[in-house]
């Protein structure tokens, strides 16, 4: 059944952006900063037009204001889409591809029918992104000591699927099936990511628990284990929680959150006035946002024993678990319709109770030997590397050694030399020699001249 033409038209735009929302990493949580700035800092290269063929002018395109996806690619993503929607013939197609149409790319080749100033402005956009993506690979190659060396940018930009790398100029109707199937793809396993980094987090806190252990003797180690149990307990009391997605559940929104009387609740009337952006449709983060009066049961950030984080992994195990109920087209976005049917079903007036986090561990005891075991190996390598570091410094330390004692042998040899050519370049001193009316018979000593005087002369 199709929808009415603005619901239709709304529903396949807010699927290109909802089905792609979420927190893919494709280079951590380190990079994202780094990543962002870069963004920030590029231009782009001037675009040559045929004035003689430019329409009248347009109005001009303002920069999007959508949604961040969380792709490493989101500003590329939402910019093009945002552009292509503002084209009369794309946003008609739009309108008329059914939701799986697009994600195999069919819509990509309507490309060839958009306005020349669409085009231009792609065009425009994906130069930025690749010299962006060239940007990302120096930093990367800077940061991994690679700095200096000649870069092969072609075969690098191998690994980013969402443009066509060997055409870095124009956006053409590969450039856009690639980036719809890649947002797609890398969506789809977003949820088990993000429950693969939640595993690891909650066993890196394990481990460093029961390494601080080992620190302590063994009263202060048994306070801490009577601490860890208390706040385990106090964690658990909390009051109990609606199964989500159930009537109880959205009747306690419906009273608390919008202030009304649970016995006027009405399903459509829910569904209108949360659905914040009026598309007709609940995504993922209005979904989320019905979940929030439930989790503030278990989880206060002003107490020790609750961790916020746990909070969130709680909040998307909430959010998956009635998208799979009330899903049924598999989109990512709950209709009405959807909606209206699932709170006629059995589930939804008699739930079955809802297990939280505490109820179930997300890890098994070999999972983390597992860890415990990898943690081990990268501390043995990070000794290794250490000590060869300080090996190379203590080599460094001796040569630079040596080299000191042979400048200042070398210094001493050149004072030497100096001291020697000084010697050579002097005149030597004459000694003068008495006359022989000077010096009386036995006597070495010249007489002054008075005594020259007094001497008897001889005939």
């Amino acid at each position: 059944m199709r929808t009415t033409y603005a619901q239709g038209e709304n529903s396949n735009i807010e699927f290109i952006y909802t089905t792609l929302r979420g927190s893919f990493r494709m280079w951590g949580p380190s990079h994202f900063c780094l990543i962002f700035f870069l963004w920030a800092c590029l231009d782009a290269l001037p675009v040559a037009v045929d004035k003689t063929k430019v329409s009248p002018p347009v109005e001009e395109l303002e920069s999007p204001k959508s949604v961040d996806t969380g792709l490493h690619y989101d500003r590329y993503l939402r910019e093009v889409i945002d552009f292509l929607e503002k084209d009369p013939h794309f946003r008609e197609k739009l309108h008329n591809t059914d939701m799986e149409d697009i994600k195999q790319g069919n819509l990509a080749k309507e490309l060839d029918f958009v306005s020349h100033h669409v085009r231009t402005k792609l065009d425009e956009l994906k130069r930025q992104e690749v010299n962006r993506l060239r940007t990302l690979i120096k930093v990367k190659q800077d940061i991994n000591g690679e700095k200096g060396m000649t870069v092969d940018h072609q075969a690098l930009l191998k690994q980013f699927e969402h443009l066509n790398h060997m055409n870095p100029h124009t956006f053409e109707v590969e450039d856009l099936d690639r980036l719809i199937k890649s947002a797609t793809n890398d969506l789809e396993n977003f949820d088990k990511e993000r429950h693969e980094d939640f595993k690891r987090y909650e066993m890196a806190k394990e481990h460093e628990r029961k390494e601080h252990l080992k620190t302590l003797d063994e009263e202060a180690r048994k306070k801490e284990e009577e601490h860890y149990e208390e706040m385990k307990k106090k964690h658990a009391d909390h009051p109990k929680i609606n199964h989500p997605g159930s009537q109880d559940q959205l009747k306690e929104v419906w009273e608390e959150a919008d202030g009304l009387d649970p016995n006027d609740f009405d399903p459509k009337t829910f569904f209108n006035l949360h659905d914040t952006n009026g598309d007709g449709y609940f995504d993922e983060q209005e979904l989320e946002a019905l979940f929030t009066k439930e989790l503030e049961k278990v989880y206060d950030p002003t107490h020790e024993e609750d961790d916020m984080l746990e909070m969130e992994e709680e909040r998307l195990r909430m959010r998956e678990h009635v998208m799979n109920e009330v899903d049924t087209n598999r989109d990512r976005l709950v209709s009405l319709d959807e909606f209206i049917t699932a709170t006629n079903r059995k589930e939804f007036l008699e739930p079955d109770g809802w297990e939280t986090l505490e109820q179930n561990p997300v890890y098994t005891d070999e999972e983390l030997r597992e860890f415990e075991e990898h943690l081990a190996r990268e501390e043995q390598d990070l000794n290794l590397r250490t000590n060869d570091l300080m090996k190379q410094r203590e080599e460094l330390d001796r040569q630079q050694e040596q080299l000191n004692a042979q400048k200042m042998e070398l210094q001493r040899a050149v004072e030497h030399m100096e001291h020697l050519k000084t010697q050579k370049t002097e005149p030597p001193v004459q000694a003068k020699v008495p006359s022989a009316v000077e010096i009386l018979p036995g006597d070495s000593q010249p007489m002054s001249q008075g005594h020259q005087q007094d001497l008897p002369s001889h005939s």
